[in-house]
């Protein structure tokens, strides 16, 4: 099946205009400051130094979310693994997950032997549903992760009630949100823990990278030993109480980072300013963006378009003719039930409404930091051509 028409690719008088040949999908935002911190860390970083850097963005980043303490990690997926390890998720356990996420929402659960549970998202917020939550829960339930999907706030409200009243503990995955926050809380302080991602795509980056953030004091001190192969620090050194992780930051990473987080509002400007201008320039089709009700400010680390059904196109066909025109664009993240990974679990088709629907038409449009004003309103122009 030829997914492009002859006259996707000859649009704008015939030819591709030249700025779309460098949009990219995402890519960061570096300047002289993470240069300076970074030289820094290089040339006095190895002794009494050695973990300044990672110290200082823990205690900063803990700081500005509200939370008690931080540890960094070498990204977001080991930070869930050594929350659901602390806890005690095992093969034993049932964890509940939303379909609509990226793998990495999930994959820890299943490495640590537990059973995952798909549940459906909200049709506004794109996040968990506290009803399909309801509908999952039994005596096996040991965690519940929600995801704050593209900046989206999840119904936290709801969630946190649903923890309370069963005594089950709440991850928040809030690796896309940083920035976001609903009714003045920010996303990272919700739920029993919250971890983060500095992935190089994402608003903050350390090329790779990870936080995990919480209050409870004897579960930080679990954390410490597991993330460093369970030992007990500098105490008793070789001296291993349990079986960790080799899940430690690394100095350089981290001076990096630190000059990243020093320049957030700026960050989260410029992604929040993208998702504007696509809303503005955009607003008169049949598509919804990330949602931004009145209560939340979405920190739109990228901005996700659900297409209208009145299009009759779905995601692929959609990405393949933005891309034969010099626009990238990344899909909605599929149902993870559908997956081969986790064996294209069919029942939950029928189950997940909501995530299989939104799914089929959702895409991720160009959210590099070096996007033009002119790139914006091109790519704005060859999705209107597309769905004209």
């Amino acid at each position: 099946m030829n997914l492009l028409n002859k006259s996707d690719i000859k649009i704008f008088d015939g030819q591709v205009p030249s700025e779309l040949s460098s949009i990219y999908m995402a890519g960061a935002d570096v300047g002289d400051l993470e240069v300076k911190y970074v030289i820094d860390a290089l040339r006095n970083g190895w002794y009494e130094d050695k973990y300044y850097y990672c110290e200082t963005l823990e205690k900063e980043f803990a700081e500005y979310h509200n939370r008690k303490h931080a540890l960094m990690t070498p990204n977001c997926t080991s930070a869930i693994h050594l929350i659901l390890a602390a806890i005690g998720v095992d093969s034993s356990s049932e964890v509940i997950v939303p379909e609509c996420t990226w793998i990495a929402s999930a994959v820890s659960s299943h490495h640590l032997g537990a059973k995952l549970v798909f549940c459906d998202i909200e049709k506004d917020t794109w996040c968990l549903d506290p009803h399909s939550v309801r509908e999952s829960i039994n005596e096996n339930t040991k965690a519940i992760i929600a995801v704050d999907l593209f900046g989206n706030m999840a119904n936290w409200s709801e969630l946190e009630k649903i923890s309370d009243e069963y005594g089950i503990p709440i991850i928040e995955d809030a690796a896309e949100a940083l920035g976001s926050v609903l009714d003045g809380r920010r996303a990272g302080n919700f739920g029993l823990a919250s971890t983060f991602s500095f992935h190089n795509t994402k608003t903050m980056t350390t090329g790779e990278g990870g936080m995990l953030l919480l209050d409870d004091d004897n579960l930080f001190q679990r954390c410490i030993k597991l993330r460093d192969l369970g030992r007990d620090g500098d105490t008793k050194p070789y001296f291993n109480d349990l079986i960790g992780y080799k899940f430690m930051p690394f100095n350089v990473q981290a001076a990096l980072g630190l000059a990243q987080f020093h320049r957030i509002e700026h960050l989260v400007q410029t992604k929040r300013d993208h998702l504007s201008f696509y809303k503005n320039a955009l607003s008169d089709l049949d598509v919804e963006f990330n949602y931004e009700p009145k209560n939340v400010v979405n920190g739109a680390w990228t901005t996700a378009m659900v297409l209208g059904k009145s299009y009759g196109i779905d995601k692929s066909t959609f990405i393949h003719r933005l891309q034969a025109i010099g626009i990238p664009c990344r899909p909605f993240f599929y149902p993870l039930s559908c997956l081969p990974a986790f064996d294209r679990q069919k029942k939950y088709e029928k189950k997940n409404i909501n995530s299989y629907d939104i799914s089929c038409r959702g895409v991720n449009l160009p959210g590099a930091f070096n996007l033009s004003k002119k790139q914006l309103q091109s790519i704005c122009d060859g999705i209107r051509h597309i769905l004209s």
